[in-house]
């Protein structure tokens, strides 16, 4: 996966104006969990980005948007619908965990380790 693909994953995943109801966070909205491969490719476009764009010193904003809301909304979401008694997969709390540490990896600028992105 290269740079660009792996910043148009993270924006189709997350982004209000291209979200459908099968992205990422559309799921998660819906009390829905992912479909299967769905976080094992969001963590692996973090992972290309975060390799790019380690020595960055500015993001583009969608870009940055895309990585706020992966990260912080995909979280709310899942608390959202872990209160109101969603069925969600076992591994999804560690899994978001995971997206958050490699999303703050991007903005920070540190490498990730490998046990950090791995299912």
């Amino acid at each position: 996966m290269d740079l660009k693909t792996a910043c148009d994953l993270i924006a189709q995943q997350t982004l209000p104006e291209l979200e459908t109801q099968d992205t990422f966070l559309g799921r998660l909205r819906q009390g829905l969990p992912p479909i299967p491969g769905q976080v094992t490719s969001l963590l692996l476009a973090l992972k290309v980005i975060q390799g790019s764009l380690q020595d960055a010193t500015a993001l583009n904003k969608s870009l940055a948007q895309s990585l706020f809301l992966v990260a912080y909304e995909s979280r709310n979401l899942y608390e959202v619908g872990r209160a109101n008694r969603a069925d969600w997969p076992p591994l999804l709390d560690e899994d978001l965990a995971r997206i958050a540490i490699a999303a703050y990896a991007i903005f920070a600028g540190k490498p990730l380790q490998n046990n950090e992105t791995k299912r």
